[in-house]
């Protein structure tokens, strides 16, 4: 991916390993005024299906808290910063009520959310509607962008999104299932629903990009989500020989659909799942059956990035502490959680007027900066309001200090990030 392959990992590594860890916006600036309180608004799942991704919620705010610390100076005047946080309860009509209540009650400044399209198209809809600047990320951009009614040339004037597309995920599954013997015949679990309808997509989903490549689609149409029985889809698997499984799963319906697969004797060769496999917790639920499952990595320990807004923070550093603090194991949404706040600060300092939310906006447009999670900046490219962020394939081994531990296995779409090892088949 072009902007992420010359990026120098051992001087990053070394540089963040001798900086201080001082937080880089905790001291104002000497001699400026105090101004009035900045309001951030969040919404995120913290109860229901998606409460997984929004599980580290607390550690990371506590984290970015202190980071802001008595304010960040805006125009030469020092701002405390209120973080306000909403839950979406994993429905997205409630995601966009508390979206509504933080722009119509709380009157804040800006909003950043995350955790899916359920919970990020809804949020983004309610800020463009009441011209109130978003900044999100977490969920690929296609179902954000496309989802949402944008086209190629008209797209959005107050929110903004960073992380991967669907081009990103394609290509980097497909590294994965070309380094196996397969007879290259996919059977296909795309949700019912906007992430899910954006996978299966006849134009710009996955199905072209496979058929060009080669494999053999076996689609037998999108599930509902949070279904019960999988039997039909399983029966259409075996019978056509299907070597390999993708879909996107919520962690629970995987979960059920993989038990069932067991059960009835279906054993692919590759199961590369998205969403629902971005958590050990999912994984270890799966007993042996989750080891060898594989997954797109959008952060790790190991990416060779550093933070902007605390200087030495690197991704390994950063989840040593969280696992230290929470006795929990790490997990990729934290990253992209922290790099939200990382923005929102570097965006609140350049702006010029921030009782004027199109000076906010301004500020996003020209947002060119390094986070935790690799570059972010809004070129244009691929459309006005995305910026995309690197992506590697990961799969899951049985661990060490935890149950299972997920390997980066395939990094031919970002060579910069290491691998930890090669894909291997799912136990016969």
């Amino acid at each position: 991916m072009p902007g992420f392959d010359n990026f120098d990992r051992r001087t990053l590594l070394k540089a963040g390993a001798a900086a201080a860890t001082l937080p880089a916006m905790s001291v104002p600036v000497l001699g400026a005024a105090a101004g009035r309180p900045v309001k951030i608004g969040m919404v995120a799942p913290l109860t229901g299906p998606l409460a997984a991704f929004a599980e580290a919620d607390p550690w990371v705010l506590a984290k970015v808290r202190g980071a802001y610390g008595a304010g960040i100076t805006i125009a030469g005047t020092v701002h405390p910063i209120q973080i306000i946080e909403r839950d979406s309860q994993s429905s997205t009509s409630r995601a966009a009520e508390v979206a509504a209540d933080l722009i119509l009650k709380d009157k804040v400044d800006l909003i950043v959310t995350s955790n899916t399209a359920d919970t990020v198209n809804p949020v983004a809809d309610q800020c463009e509607a009441n011209e109130v600047p978003c900044i999100s990320t977490d969920s690929p951009w296609q179902p954000y962008y496309f989802g949402r009614g944008a086209t190629p040339a008209k797209g959005f004037d107050y929110t903004y999104h960073f992380f991967w597309g669907l081009e990103d995920l394609m290509a980097v599954y497909m590294n994965m299932w070309d380094s196996l013997p397969t007879n290259k015949t996919v059977g296909a679990m795309w949700s019912n629903d906007i992430e899910g309808n954006a996978f299966a997509d006849a134009k710009t989903g996955f199905p072209p990009v496979m058929a060009k490549a080669g494999y053999k689609l076996v689609n037998p149409g999108g599930y509902p989500v949070g279904a019960q029985d999988y039997s039909a889809q399983i029966a259409k698997f075996k019978a056509a020989k299907v070597d390999i499984i993708t879909g996107v799963f919520a962690p629970p319906d995987f979960t059920t659909f993989w038990n069932q697969a067991a059960q009835q004797g279906f054993k692919p060769k590759i199961a590369s799942i998205a969403k629902a496999l971005l958590f050990p917790s999912a994984v270890q639920a799966l007993g042996k059956g989750g080891i060898e499952l594989s997954s797109e990595v959008w952060w790790s320990p190991d990416h060779p990035f550093q933070s902007s807004l605390i200087p030495g923070l690197t991704p390994k550093s950063f989840t040593a502490e969280y696992m230290a603090a929470s006795k929990k194991q790490w997990t990729q949404p934290i990253g992209f959680k922290f790099a939200l706040f990382e923005v929102a600060a570097d965006v609140l300092k350049r702006t010029k007027n921030i009782d004027k939310k199109e000076s906010i906006v301004d500020a996003i447009k020209s947002t060119n900066m390094q986070t935790i999670i690799g570059p972010v900046q809004w070129t244009g490219q691929p459309v006005k309001n995305v910026c995309r962020t690197p992506l590697v394939g990961g799969q899951w081994r049985a661990g060490k200090q935890y149950p299972v531990d997920l390997v980066i296995v395939n990094n031919q779409h970002a060579p910069n990030i290491p691998n930890g090892g090669k894909l291997e088949p799912l136990p016969a």
